[in-house]
């Protein structure tokens, strides 16, 4: 049994509690401007309490990953491990007094090209019993990012396999692994992160490498190399600074091709910027490589019982296997619009242009450059709701005034 209810908002529905979701909010909250944030899960920043594993650290320094008009604590260490994250977050909600709905899970949003509304309908489980209830309101964000759903691709035989089969967004650390033989599927820092993880807790992973990947160093010359691309993108085209950032890598970790990793030939920031396609930046994993405690191995043909079959028609004993297959946007699923957002749910314009359409739609977290990108695309998102909110309410305030004289 359902009850129902509608409600009307004076001001955006936000659909995500992640840090997009949180930055958009407090821009708002600086702008005067009400709204409601809409999250399916019990906490802010699901994926970061819910769907990491232990070990995991910020990869970039910090001042390239807080959230707009809150610093993080002087503190913190350069790498935030995943509970300073978690609790940054938290105190970031605190400060700008951010409520978000939770355990209300978004179902449809649609534009009502009469009225010009939005109509978001949810089902909120958070009572004694489901609740429907639909949200009208004049402007829509989606900040629902572009990790919401686990990707899990389909192999032969997977079924028939019989050992423990986990996503990486289940996985919490490599203690329950130990002296296992396990198949790590995914090459990009989650996949070598666990790999390394998996190592440490003395188990025995395979790396499943089925394209190329660019591997570089953490940090060049002291400081991050996100940093240094960074300074010299400032001054140099981006072609260039991949060809220095590939000649780094080679004289730092040295020809990593005879491991069995593959350089693209598309250099690391323009695979980022064209394919979203993010470069490994190595913080051990490649020494486990190099030593032959972590294996390479080519992609998947099919799986047997505790056995998997390659292309090269290598097999190889296994006990458990990880997939570290990435995510994907679940945007298509519920949001009824084709101007915006692309089949695969992220924006059809690239950054910096992809976080407004028509009808008072916008997104954020979508840009493929992190927390920096969520964080600019909030900014705009929240000033230009906050100039039309103002200019409508003035409006509204002349007309009350013109009719009460």
């Amino acid at each position: 049994m359902f009850s129902r209810r509608c409600i009307w908002v004076n001001g955006p529905v936000i659909v995500g509690a992640g840090p997009s979701g949180l930055a958009v909010g407090a821009g708002l909250k600086n702008q005067g401007v009400p709204f409601i944030i809409l999250e399916r899960a019990d906490c802010i920043a699901s994926l970061w309490q819910k769907r990491t594993y232990d070990r995991l650290k910020l990869h970039l320094p910090k001042q390239y990953c807080q959230l707009p008009y809150f610093p993080f604590p002087d503190d913190f260490p350069e790498y935030p491990t995943k509970h300073q994250f978690i609790k940054y977050l938290e105190s970031y909600a605190k400060h700008f007094d951010i409520n978000p709905n939770f355990n209300e899970t978004v179902q449809s949003a649609k534009y009502d090209e009469t009225f010009g509304l939005w109509r978001v309908k949810t089902i909120s489980t958070g009572g004694p019993i489901p609740v429907e209830v639909e949200y009208i309101c004049r402007w829509l964000a989606v900040a629902t990012g572009e990790n919401a759903e686990k990707v899990v691709p389909e192999f032969e035989g997977l079924e028939d396999f019989g050992g423990h089969v986990t996503h990486a967004c289940d996985y919490k650390s490599g203690k329950s692994y130990f002296g296992e033989r396990v198949l790590v599927v995914g090459c990009g820092n989650s996949g070598m992160e666990v790999s390394l993880d998996l190592c440490n807790h003395n188990a025995n992973p395979s790396m499943v490498v089925r394209s190329s990947v660019h591997v570089l160093p953490r940090e060049v010359f002291g400081s991050s190399t996100f940093e240094f691309a960074v300074s010299l993108m400032k001054w140099l085209p981006l072609w260039l600074v991949d060809k220095i950032l590939i000649i780094l890598a080679y004289l730092i970790l040295g020809n990593i091709e005879k491991y069995g990793l593959k350089r693209p030939c598309l250099g690391p920031l323009e695979l980022k910027n064209t394919a979203g396609k993010t470069p490994v930046l190595d913080i051990g994993a490649l020494q486990k490589i190099k030593s032959g405690k972590i294996k390479i191995v080519p992609g998947i043909k099919k799986f047997s019982r505790g056995k998997v079959e390659l292309v090269n028609g290598q097999t190889l004993d296994i006990d458990s296997v990880i997939l570290a297959t990435g995510y994907r946007s679940n945007v298509p699923s519920w949001l009824k619009e084709n101007e915006l957002f692309s089949n695969d749910g992220v924006p059809k314009n690239p950054f910096p242009n992809g976080w407004k359409s028509k009808g008072g739609l916008y997104a954020v977290g979508f840009t493929r450059r992190g927390l920096s990108g969520a964080s600019l695309d909030a900014i705009s998102v929240a000033l230009d709701i906050a100039k039309t909110w103002k200019d409508e309410t003035k409006q509204k305030k002349k007309s009350v005034a013109a009719r009460h004289r």
